[in-house]
């Protein structure tokens, strides 16, 4: 499909197809990809993040992809950093983009800019992701009130920033966030925007074949390396999909069969929750695939 437009947006769930729409649409648009997925910019996790193969990245030229170590707690903020000097270099190319992904806070810093965020002090930013046993709904009920009516308890990396915010400058992360700045991609710019969603049969059944055949590539060997190099559990890597379920099982804890079908029953929540939020953010200018 030949585009007039120098960007094109494709997101979408996991395992919707967005890999192999945005490499068709590379080669027949001369594109670069670039990554807007906010698990597969770590090294560490190629395979059980369904990260392009090595096969599938020599087909167009892709960057942002396992770029970063898993030791860092990588933000909107820090991909916007990455981002920037790539799109500036592109642009001045006359050079089309791709941004695909299924991480949607990438997709509005594009659109919409990013809100204004305090520095963290090594201090706080130690204080609060040293209370690894400490629950995250008890992390939750530490939270402002503006927080923590908009934070689900389960989502324990967004209350620890949001408990960084409110602890650097008495602020709730609520307001912070609502003090937009300046998008990266003008509004005057054409944009072709591409949101693919397959039925939630169909994402079901890819995920599971995607997730044996994960097995299959080596995904064991891979979260064993990841084990080896004893990071700290609240690091973002370690609590990827697919890495406590297969961790578990590297341990002794589960059956290999149950840990596999674990990893894929979260895959699917996941799945759901990504689309629930694309359709009730992503609407007017979106076309659907």
């Amino acid at each position: 499909m030949k585009l007039n437009e120098d960007i094109i947006l494709i997101a979408g769930p996991t395992a919707s197809g967005k890999t192999s729409a945005s490499i068709n649409l590379a080669q027949a648009n001369d594109a670069v990809i670039i990554n807007a997925d906010s698990m597969q910019v770590y090294e560490d996790l190629q395979i059980v993040s369904a990260r392009p193969s090595d096969e599938e990245a020599s087909q167009a030229p892709h960057y942002l992809f396992g770029h970063r170590s898993g030791l860092e707690a990588y933000s909107v903020a820090h991909w916007l950093e990455d981002v920037r000097p790539l799109y500036d270099k592109f642009l001045s190319e006359n050079r089309k983009m791709i941004f695909v992904g299924g991480t949607g806070q990438y997709f509005n810093v594009l659109l919409e800019g990013i809100s204004p965020m305090p520095d963290i002090s090594p201090e706080v930013r130690n204080k609060f992701r040293s209370m690894e046993n400490v629950s995250s709904e008890a992390l939750h009920e530490m939270l402002d009130e503006k927080a923590a009516n908009e934070l689900r308890p389960s989502d324990r990396q967004r209350i620890t920033r949001a408990l960084e915010v409110f602890e650097m400058t008495g602020k709730s992360i609520v307001d912070w966030q609502s003090e937009k700045g300046v998008p990266l991609i003008p509004a005057e710019m054409k944009v072709k925007k591409f949101l693919v969603m397959p039925p939630r049969a169909t994402i079901h059944e890819r995920i599971n074949m995607r997730f044996d055949r994960m097995v299959e590539e080596g995904v064991l060997q891979e979260i064993e390396a990841l084990l080896n190099k004893r990071f700290s559990k609240s690091v973002p890597v370690m609590k990827a999909i697919g890495v406590p379920q297969l961790a578990a099982y590297l341990a002794g804890e589960m059956e290999l069969d149950e840990a596999i079908e674990k990893a894929k029953a979260a895959t699917r929540q996941y799945a759901k929750r990504q689309s629930t939020w694309f359709n009730n953010s992503f609407g007017e200018g979106w076309v659907i695939l």
